[in-house]
């Protein structure tokens, strides 16, 4: 029996996104950029900040969220491994800007501000971006959302309990019966 290793999931997601997430082409290749930053640190706390922005976009219900999986460490090595050193510098700019910009706004850092206040906060990120209509950069909050979204969905828990997960598929059954409410299936 083979089982399939992260890396492969991720060239899989990638694919199925049409290889628009940042740091695709280093994912669908297996070469790391040619030009990344070099003194790229992130401490403990920058990895509990991500961890929180992970929860705040798949939070935990009835199955475990984002903070579960060790998001936070799996967007470091991605922002590492993956992204151009201008990518880098966007993502950790994108990062300081969120962390000041959210005190300015609510008065309390991202850390101690509740659920509410943090998702809220997120979404009006994106609909400012939405709204600007600036594609030529990306911005932090689609880079966070990419990175949560593939780290959770490619992680154990995301693939076997927020995702229908059959280890060794049967027969190819192209029409499977869906009901409102069931799970999508792992690949």
């Amino acid at each position: 029996m083979t089982v399939m290793n992260r890396r492969d999931a991720l060239k899989s997601v990638v694919l199925m996104m049409g290889g628009t997430m940042i740091g695709a082409t280093a994912i669908l290749t297996g070469c790391s950029p040619e030009r990344q930053l070099k003194d790229l640190n992130f401490s403990p706390e920058d990895l509990a900040f991500l961890d929180e922005i992970g929860e705040t976009i798949i939070p935990t219900t009835d199955t475990p969220g984002a903070k579960a999986t060790g998001i936070g460490a799996f967007m470091v090595m991605m922002v590492k491994d993956t992204y151009d050193a201008d990518q880098q510098k966007a993502f950790i700019d994108g990062l300081n800007q969120l962390s000041k910009d959210f005190k300015a706004e609510k008065g309390a850092d991202f850390m101690d501000a509740s659920a509410e206040d943090r998702l809220a906060f997120l979404n009006g990120m994106q609909e400012k971006f939405k709204a600007s209509g600036d594609e030529r950069q990306p911005i932090v909050i689609n880079m966070l959302r990419d990175l949560t979204v593939l780290g959770y969905f490619t992680s154990e828990i995301g693939a076997t309990q927020a995702l229908n997960y059959v280890e060794v598929p049967g027969r190819y059954d192209g029409c499977i019966a869906y009901k409102k409410g069931d799970k999508a299936w792992a690949i």
